[in-house]
């Protein structure tokens, strides 16, 4: 059984799609592309007015099928990913109190659409040459604002894809990427060799990296984000990390082992969807993050994003790798539920991710 540490104020030393359609938008992943500016990388104290209100430890015999839905598809994420996702226990397992998501080279047949498309039909089917698996607490776990607290040991290798994000759990600024998308952490082909500047690499590629997606719908959507560099050259895929937001009303704040890097606010996000008349109007101050996520932790292989940057392509020899999740926290402030505000853990200097502006209709 896990010690629930969350909410202690935490000191931490870091010697250390549906968003299913984010396509060629992320092949150059021109993020504000940066390391968090932290000046002194001391994490700030959490607030003791965060209580935790859900939570998957991972310490039975088998995954709690109370709290998480496991996909099945060979769709490819709408990034032409290789992999299909699938309910097999050789994707997805319990092993020693931790989630284990495997990405196995295989070919692999499943159906060729999403779970959600009107026509998904297990009939239907499409081959890819890996397989893998990608979970959710759709209509099982739904939050408005919050504090998300994921402690994970990445994958590594050219090709290798995580994630733990959040989507919408219902789309009432239209199709991805109007309703939102929030990257809690990705990372690719973590190990490969590193395409920052000389003046940033570590040699490797160590980034991960936090983003919203907004605007509107496919293909006009937009996003804003950043990455984070562990210190002293570490590697996310070398050992456990704890991966976090603070979501609240006005604004969204990153974290990784309990340092705050990078922040976005209302400023900088908007959504703009079509009416019942066919007209695009603007969404409220504060949508899309304004209504119910659900979490989503997956491992893609390959894909627009990842096979166009470090080595390119997919290096076969990696797999099998592994995805290991130790626990999911999520917390609400209870000062404030209703707007998530009052709990703040700010840091010395985070990056200000300032985002787009809301275009003229």
């Amino acid at each position: 059984m896990k010690t629930l540490i969350g909410l202690l104020p935490i000191i931490f030393v870091i010697g250390g799609c549906a968003g299913s359609e984010k396509s060629a938008l992320q092949v150059s992943m021109n993020l504000e592309q940066r390391k968090g500016d932290s000046g002194d990388n001391t994490a700030p104290s959490v607030s003791e007015h965060w209580q935790l209100v859900w939570s998957d430890e991972f310490d039975s015999a088998a995954l709690d099928s109370e709290k998480w839905s496991v996909e099945n598809n060979c769709f490819g994420g709408g990034n032409n990913e290789r992999q299909c996702y699938t309910t097999r226990l050789d994707n997805a397992f319990i092993e020693n109190d931790k989630l284990v998501i495997t990405a196995i080279e295989e070919d692999y047949r499943g159906p060729a659409s999403h779970d959600d498309a009107p026509d998904y039909n297990v009939n239907i089917t499409k081959t890819q040459p890996y397989t893998s698996a990608r979970l959710r607490t759709l209509h099982k776990g739904e939050w408005q604002y919050g504090r998300f607290e994921i402690k994970a040991k990445l994958p590594h290798g050219q090709g290798t894809w995580p994630a733990i994000w959040m989507l919408p759990s219902h789309w009432f600024f239209g199709g991805w990427a109007g309703s939102g998308e929030i990257d809690i952490m990705e990372a690719v082909n973590l190990g490969a060799k590193s395409d920052l500047p000389d003046a940033l690499s570590t040699g490797t590629e160590t980034r991960v990296h936090g983003t919203l997606h907004y605007g509107r719908k496919y293909p006009d959507n937009i996003y804003s984000g950043t990455y984070y560099l562990l210190e002293d050259n570490q590697n996310p895929a070398d050992d456990f990390h704890v991966y976090a937001i603070e979501w609240e009303q006005d604004e969204i704040r990153w974290y990784v082992d309990g340092i705050h890097y990078a922040t976005q606010n209302k400023q900088g996000w908007y959504t703009q969807y079509l009416n019942e008349q066919g007209d695009w109007i603007n969404g409220g101050q504060h949508a899309p993050f304004d209504q119910k996520f659900h979490l989503l932790i997956n491992f893609a292989v390959g894909g627009a994003w990842p096979e166009s940057v470090n080595e390119k392509g997919i290096d076969n020899s990696v797999f099998p790798q592994r995805f290991e999740i130790d626990y999911v926290r999520v917390y609400q402030c209870s000062l404030s539920p209703t707007t998530g505000e009052g709990c703040a853990t700010v840091g010395n200097s985070p990056k200000l991710v300032r985002g787009h502006s809301r275009p003229a209709l």
